[in-house]
């Protein structure tokens, strides 16, 4: 199955974004993508081969931006018990879904919930 143009290069701009932040890894459990902080997922990125819709699931603690992001096309909490604790999908082939400057603030948002405060002091000062 081919992937839509525009949401692989989301997906590439949102991998690329994850990465950049301090002390972020990047890792292959379950054969799908994930960014780490301190050995803890902050983005779950998926596969970008097609067998599988393209979509972006991060957790999002602050309620209004929780919010939010449900209201996107497709968005639903995440599977696995994950979404009771904030955790949320987006897709990212959706007609209308999220620009990649939105996706990446809500990675920001997920990653300053995971991360040390050291590493959350450092992002600061950039």
């Amino acid at each position: 199955m081919a992937v839509p143009r525009t949401a692989l290069k989301k997906w590439e701009k949102v991998r690329e974004f994850a990465l950049g932040m301090p002390g972020a890894v990047e890792e292959f459990p379950w054969g799908e993508t994930v960014a780490k902080v301190n050995k803890k997922v902050f983005v779950f990125l998926g596969v970008d081969d097609g067998s599988y819709p393209m979509g972006v699931t991060v957790k999002l603690k602050d309620e209004s931006v929780h919010a939010h992001a449900l209201t996107c096309p497709g968005a639903e909490p995440a599977g696995y018990g994950l979404g009771k604790a904030g955790w949320v999908s987006i897709p990212l082939e959706q007609k209308d879904a999220p620009t990649a400057e939105l996706l990446c603030d809500w990675v920001e948002e997920s990653y300053r919930t995971i991360a040390p405060k050291r590493l959350i002091a450092e992002l600061d000062a950039r």
